[in-house]
């Protein structure tokens, strides 16, 4: 027995000596400490056919030999480890240059979310910052849209249960300031919405808007296509035209649909406006009465108006960016560009 566990120790001093980098290392650990079909643990099952008197010794034998294997290989690593790393540094080239590294920037869509957000607050909007996950009266019930209105069906929304979704539109801003101010209500949100939209070139199950809400007396459909015309002007730019034509929105009365003028042709007419030198671009509308009077806002006395646009669409017009895809990627060689 004594002479079996000399002989392991033996064959690991000779192997051992061998060990000159990580890959013998490895070769000889596993040689021995492997629990399949290692030397030691090979032998330590040997323990079952020795008799019950010699087997107390023998397992201590065999226990100090793997103890002591252990611990020269767990010395012999750090030593290969510590020479690796000093020999790496004799090769260090200092003179070589540094491998160069992109600096990042705001993507598009938040860039441009951010300069709507400030086009506003210089228009005397105060900004709401309401939640992802809405209840179905702010996004539904309370915009005029009660249970089995058909408009619900063209949201195709994403439920959790019976009161609470993921919001399909910003313009429950519309609600939540009526509730929280007392007109004058001049009111913005922007931010992610959901709909059940398939992935594709011109679709997206989350996209961007920007929701407006203006509540006060004497308010009129003027004043709204006044103050669309000096923020569509400031969006894109200066000689920018719109029109209105009518539209049918649930929250509105009367709705209407606004172009604006084709950017890439000025109204001339070419394959992206498809001839008409006209462009769809957001919906707007004079604030519905009962929407006002759910809220709580006295619709004998005050007006509104409300509007919403869709973020994701300003970057493709003004960029040409013609796969809304391209817009979530996260493709450097795509948002460099900007």
């Amino acid at each position: 027995m004594s002479q079996s566990i000399e002989g392991l120790q033996k064959r690991f001093d000779e192997d051992f000596a061998a060990i000159t980098d990580m890959d013998t290392w490895k070769s000889v650990r596993d040689k021995f400490l492997a629990r399949e079909g290692g030397i030691i643990t090979t032998g330590m099952k040997r323990l079952r056919e020795l008799p019950k008197e010699e087997r107390p010794v023998f397992g201590q034998a065999m226990n100090r030999l793997r103890s002591s294997v252990e611990k020269q290989l767990q010395e012999r690593y750090a030593e290969l480890k510590k020479a690796a790393i000093t020999g790496g540094q004799r090769h260090l080239d200092v003179t070589r240059p540094g491998f160069p590294y992109a600096l990042g920037s705001a993507h598009p869509i938040k860039r441009l979310q951010a300069d709507i957000e400030q086009i506003l607050v210089n228009m005397g909007f105060r900004l709401f910052d309401l939640p992802e996950v809405e209840r179905d009266y702010y996004n539904f019930e309370a915009l005029n849209m009660p249970p089995n209105h058909p408009a619900r069906d063209e949201q195709d929304t994403f439920y959790f249960d019976d009161t609470m979704l993921l919001r399909t539109h910003c313009t429950s801003v519309d609600v939540h300031a009526m509730e929280g101010l007392r007109p004058p209500i001049r009111a913005a949100s922007t931010g992610k919405v959901y709909r059940r939209d398939p992935f594709d070139a011109t679709h997206s199950p989350m996209f961007y808007q920007v929701d407006v809400v203006v509540i006060d007396e004497g308010i009129t459909m003027g004043d709204m296509k006044g103050m669309l015309e000096v923020f569509l002007k400031q969006v894109f730019h200066s000689d920018i035209k719109m029109r209105l034509r009518p539209g049918f929105f649930p929250f509105v009365e009367p709705g209407a649909e606004v172009d604006i003028s084709c950017i890439f042709c000025n109204g001339a007419g070419c394959p992206t406006c498809k001839q008409s030198g006209w462009i769809e671009i957001l919906g707007a509308g004079m604030c519905h009465p009962k929407v006002l009077r759910m809220s709580g806002i006295d619709d004998s006395r005050y007006t509104g108006f409300a509007w919403g646009m869709g973020i994701d669409r300003v970057p493709m017009l003004k960029y040409g960016v013609e796969d809304i895809r391209l817009l979530f990627d996260n493709d450097l060689r795509f948002l460099e560009q900007f």
